[in-house]
């Protein structure tokens, strides 16, 4: 069985398209070669800046012939049909053959398919892979009409077997297939000729071709973190810049340099982040501060003097660079010093979006929220407005404008040059926090404030605006601010009733919108039923009526009485996210929706402490038997209610029970009644459930013994009304009838 190497040589390909390119080679032509009828043993692709390669591993020879039965139209058809069909099936009129069937004679094809060469399957497949490539970015150079990346110079393509290697035939745009190619751009002795993948891969080696980039990637951070080592020093770790600085060399050459003494006074991060994003280094710190002290280079060619001049030049470069950034960070501390102030207000003139005003208008609303929800999270009122007063101001800093990336950390550095508290300066930089579902999560009060009172007011905004997420659509990131918004509370054990701030932000949103259109009094009217808000969480009807009575209508066509229903429909898209976040943690999606839908579950640290207690307890013999019971109860109750047209949801005597089974039912629900009551008012879902399970047993023998539609129909309404007690008193926990089972 043969094997296919083939290599695409071009031009530097782009570090960041390379992994992808040779991945979608690999699928594409395996594809490509499997549908055709070949099928292998193994494949696996590789990239350099200068070339793809891919190797698959025991094709068959040829693929093998098939035999296809059509069934065409039937016999008088119009000839129409008829010719269509022979065209389609690529036979002549004599090879029809006429079958009689159910619903009259019908035209059959036997179709047969001569097995192909590999050879010309592969070429075939790969001219189709080159031409229709998927590039980010392509170009087309020369006359030709061929696109790649970047121009291709020469295709190596051969099968090897038993009998030696063969050149597959195929001529793309005027480059023919060969079984040649050339290793190293500057170290290379010129085009050689392979005859297998080892042989390939062996000759690359020696003209100083490194092909796995995972192998390139071992060699920098081995050959990195001794050299650090030898020096007392350490590498700082990023995964990200080795893939890439993996995917700009061949032949990896790993260097260390100095940096000048006159910039090792600039921040730790300012430093990385320059020599980062400018000159692809690796930083190295002190084991003992985790100051910068100097930088690993990556050559692509060793040199007679041992990168020397390599490092001068780069030192050369850097130090320029260092300099732009030393220049930013003094001028930002003077500014910062000074109070900040001047930053605060140049960020009038940036907008945050055309709806929604500016970043210091945005400013100032998430400077009331982080006053409002200060006290329920431990944070001093007067620290949180003043870090959400400031929080942002690094964005006109030079420092963040030349490197977006240091937002907020930066803010942290200018707060702590301003003299303001420690818990301000720190808010500065965690407040964007968290980002992402592994992202670590603020826990200092200040901290969270203002994290949340962020994230609460970007989704009010948009949903103030009707600017939502939409099917795969999220260009505001709010899916990521809803789910920040949960890690912050659950991350902190928050008892936080987020339904008032929602409302509140609401509100403000509507006032900023629409301020320019309404006069002093009625906006003096809004800030009333903010300040209602604030104290009482009021919101719907009750909002509306306030309106009415306060306005005469005029605020209610202004700020638009849908307002609660907006507040709603976030909550809603909250409880969406709470669910994906739980289904990931292990928690069942019925037992979710059976908690959402109590009381409270604005409180999404109480809707996951219930889910959590409902859960465990649904894992015990006790919970699921005790939810067949609940079901079986509910189940009678509804058809017995449907039947009678009535409500039976109270009046159950004891004194009216015959068996033993009834009163000990009686009875357990009598004495487990209240303490889950009390249990339920403390949030002690664990000692609820605890309650629920006592009357597992109870549950079962009454269902066992007794009969509930009884003859007797006094009885019988009795008992309907004892099983409206169970439902009740279950019920109580979650809404049992969402799970399911």
């Amino acid at each position: 069985m043969p094997n296919l190497l083939i290599e695409l040589f071009s031009e530097e390909i782009p570090a960041r398209m390379q992994a992808r390119a040779a991945h979608d080679l690999q699928k594409r032509m395996t594809d490509g070669l499997v549908e055709a009828g070949l099928t292998y043993a193994g494949a696996k692709a590789f990239s350099t800046p200068r070339r793809l390669s891919l190797a698959v591993d025991g094709l068959l020879s040829d693929s093998p012939t098939t035999r296809e039965e059509r069934k065409g139209p039937k016999v008088g058809a119009p000839e129409q049909a008829i010719e269509g069909f022979l065209r389609g099936a690529g036979i002549e009129r004599e090879a029809l053959e006429e079958r009689e069937t159910p619903k009259g004679d019908v035209y059959f094809a036997t179709i047969e398919k001569p097995g192909r060469p590999a050879a010309e399957i592969a070429a075939e497949v790969l001219e189709d892979v080159i031409r229709n490539f998927a590039w980010p970015k392509s170009m087309r150079w020369g006359a030709g009409s061929l696109r790649w990346v970047r121009p291709l110079h020469s295709i190596l393509c051969i099968l090897e077997d038993e009998a030696g290697a063969s050149i597959v035939d195929l001529d793309v745009d005027g480059i023919k297939a060969g079984d040649t190619t050339e290793g190293h751009r500057f170290m290379g002795a010129g085009r050689f000729a392979v005859t297998s993948f080892e042989d390939y891969e062996a000759k690359l080696k020696n003209a100083k071709v490194v092909l796995s980039a995972q192998e390139r990637a071992d060699h920098i951070w081995q050959d990195a973190t001794n050299q650090a080592f030898a020096a007392g020093l350490e590498v700082v770790e990023d995964q990200g810049l080795l893939a890439e600085v993996s995917g700009l060399v061949e032949w990896p050459v790993v260097l260390m340099g100095t940096i000048d003494e006159a910039f090792l006074s600039l921040p730790a991060e300012v430093l990385q982040t320059s020599m980062k994003e400018h000159q692809k280094f690796f930083s190295v710190k002190a084991k003992k501060t985790g100051g910068i002290e100097r930088f690993v280079t990556v050559a692509n060619r060793e040199t007679s003097d041992d990168g020397a001049t390599i490092l001068a030049g780069n030192q050369k470069v850097l130090a320029a660079r260092l300099s732009d950034a030393k220049f930013f960070w003094e001028n930002d501390l003077r500014v910062a010093k000074a109070g900040m102030s001047s930053w605060t207000e140049q960020l009038a003139n940036v907008t945050f979006h055309n709806q929604l005003g500016s970043q210091a208008e945005r400013i100032k609303r998430i400077e009331a929220l982080a006053r409002d929800i200060a006290p329920f999270v431990g944070a001093n009122r007067e620290e949180a407005g003043q870090a959400a007063a400031v929080a942002k101001a690094d964005l006109s800093s030079e420092m963040v404008y030349e490197f977006p990336e240091l937002q907020g950390l930066m803010g942290r550095y200018y707060a702590e040059a301003a003299g303001l508290p420690e818990a301000v300066a720190a808010a500065c930089e965690e407040h964007y926090s968290p980002l992402g579902p592994s992202d670590d999560v603020p826990a200092a009060p200040v901290s969270v404030a203002v994290a949340l009172a962020d994230k609460i007011d970007t989704l009010t905004g948009f949903w103030a605006i009707d600017e939502k997420p939409t099917g795969s659509k999220d260009p505001f990131a709010l899916r990521r601010a809803a789910l920040g918004v949960i890690r912050l509370v659950l991350a902190n054990g928050l008892s936080l009733k987020l339904d008032r701030f929602i409302d509140a932000q609401l509100v403000r949103h509507k006032i900023a919108l629409n301020r320019a259109d309404v006069e002093d009094d009625e906006i003096d009217t809004l800030e009333e039923i903010l300040e209602e808000i604030a104290e009482y969480g009021v919101f719907g009807a009750a909002y509306r009526a306030v309106l009415e009575r306060r306005s005469g209508g005029k605020v209610t066509e202004m700020l638009g009485a849908n307002v609660p229903d907006v507040s709603v429909d976030l909550l809603k898209f909250f409880h969406d996210r709470l669910k994906v976040h739980l289904r990931d943690e292990g928690i069942r999606y019925d037992v979710i929706d059976a908690c959402l839908a109590k009381e409270g579950n604005d409180d999404l640290g109480l809707v996951v402490s219930r889910a959590g207690a409902l859960g465990t307890f649904l894992g015990t013999d006790d919970g699921e038997n005790l939810i067949q019971g609940f079901k079986r109860a509910n189940n009678i109750l509804t058809q017995a209610e449907e039947k009678d047209g009535v409500e039976y949801s109270y009046g159950a005597d004891a004194k009216l029970a015959e068996t033993d089974e009834e009163r000990a039912l009686f009875e357990a629900l009598e004495r487990v009644e209240g303490a889950i009551a009390e249990a339920l008012r403390g949030a002690d879902f664990t000692a609820a459930m605890a309650g629920i399970a006592q009357l597992r047993g109870p549950v079962d023998a009454f269902f066992e013994a007794v009969q509930v539609n009884a003859d007797n129909e006094i009885v019988r309404r009795n008992r309907l009304n004892l099983l409206s007690r169970i439902r009740t008193v279950c019920g109580s926990v979650a809404d049992l009838t969402r799970i399911e089972g």
